[in-house]
C-alpha cells in the first residue's frame, strides 16, 4: 500500500514492478545479480481519483508512456530492495508533485515613482539620440 495523501492509497497490486539487471559498471555483482528495479504504473486502470488521473496524463514527463503507463527505473543502489523503496518513493513524489495545484498569480500595478522613472528615461534617451543628429549652422 502506497500512502499519497491522508485520503488517497495505491494498493500494491497496481504497482507492477519487475526485476533486472543493472547498466554500469559493478564488478561481478552486476553480471549475476538483477538489481534494478523496473517499476510500471497504468494510471488509468488504477484506482485514484479522477482528477489526480488528469492531472498526471498533463504531465509532460519523460517517464509518461503515450499509452498513460508511468515507468521508472531505480539501479542506484547495490540491493534489490533498496531500490525497490526508490522506485516507490519516486512514483510517490511524482504524483504529489502533479497534485500540487500552483498558486495562483496576483495581479500587481507598477507604483508611479516606477512609471516617472520609466517615462524620464525614455525622454533622455530620445534626446540623446536627437543630438547625434547633423549640425546645422544657423
Amino acid at each position: 500500500m502506497l500512502q499519497i495523501s491522508n485520503t488517497v492509497t495505491i494498493p500494491e497490486h497496481e504497482i507492477e514492478m519487475s526485476a533486472v539487471r543493472s547498466q554500469g559498471a559493478g564488478g561481478q555483482n552486476v553480471n549475476k545479480v538483477a538489481t534494478a528495479i523496473h517499476l510500471r504504473f497504468d494510471i488509468m486502470a488504477s484506482s485514484l481519483p479522477d482528477c489526480y488521473k488528469e492531472r498526471l496524463l498533463k504531465l509532460s514527463d519523460q517517464r509518461l508512456t503515450k499509452e498513460g503507463v508511468i515507468v521508472i527505473k531505480a539501479q542506484e543502489h547495490r540491493s534489490q530492495e533498496q531500490n525497490r523503496e526508490e522506485a516507490l518513493q519516486r512514483l510517490q513524489e511524482l504524483i504529489k508533485s502533479a497534485i500540487a495545484l500552483p498558486k495562483p498569480r496576483k495581479k500587481s500595478k507598477p507604483t508611479r515613482a516606477s512609471q516617472r522613472k520609466r517615462l524620464d528615461s525614455k525622454s533622455k534617451r530620445a534626446q540623446i539620440k536627437n543630438m547625434r543628429g547633423k549640425v546645422t549652422d544657423e
